[in-house]
């Protein structure tokens, strides 16, 4: 993850503010009812980290054959959905990333097998597949459940069946 893109997101989830109105109804247009549902569980914070990737991948396929496809809007939009099995706040996250920076990601099976803030720490880093398996469950688009299991690793993303245009814009609008 990059340093600059890490502060940004600390600072902006310290705010509480809601996305607008405006940009919460185009989620639902985007995503339908239950998936909608499930990413209007997310926190403010995240909702709007969520809605600028997806505003941004929106921007990079625009004259693509890709354009206005709903499937990579969803995938942006709910690629972090797994987040929330975690119930961590933004001082617990700043913990879970310092956590597997010394520790390694590879810890977090082992973590969340845990109790209490140890096993909360194990399950955000494993936001990625917990939230694959949530979009799966509300019947949310396959490709969304695919780019959330696979966005924070490189060696996963040809296997997503995504394609390299779709990832690309993907993983340069969530700057990670």
């Amino acid at each position: 993850m990059k340093p600059g893109h890490l502060t940004r997101r600390f600072f902006g989830a310290l705010s509480r503010r809601p996305p607008p109105e405006s940009e919460r109804e185009w989620a639902a247009s985007v995503l339908g009812a239950p998936a909608y549902e499930l990413w209007a569980r997310m926190p403010n914070h995240d909702q709007r980290h969520s809605l600028g990737v997806a505003r941004e991948v929106e921007a990079q396929l625009a004259g693509t054959p890709y354009e206005g496809d709903p499937r990579w809007l969803a995938a942006a939009l709910l690629h972090d959905v797994g987040k929330l099995d975690s119930h961590l706040g933004v001082y617990g996250r700043v913990a879970a990333t310092v956590s597997a920076t010394v520790a390694g990601r590879d810890m977090a099976d082992a973590w969340s097998e845990r109790s209490g803030f140890t096993r909360r720490v194990g399950l955000y880093l494993r936001h990625p597949e917990l939230g694959a398996d949530r979009i799966r469950i509300v019947g949310g688009p396959e490709e969304a459940a695919r780019w959330a299991a696979a966005h924070h690793t490189p060696d996963g993303w040809g296997p997503t069946g995504i394609p390299d245009v779709v990832v690309v814009a993907l993983v340069t609008a969530d700057d990670d």
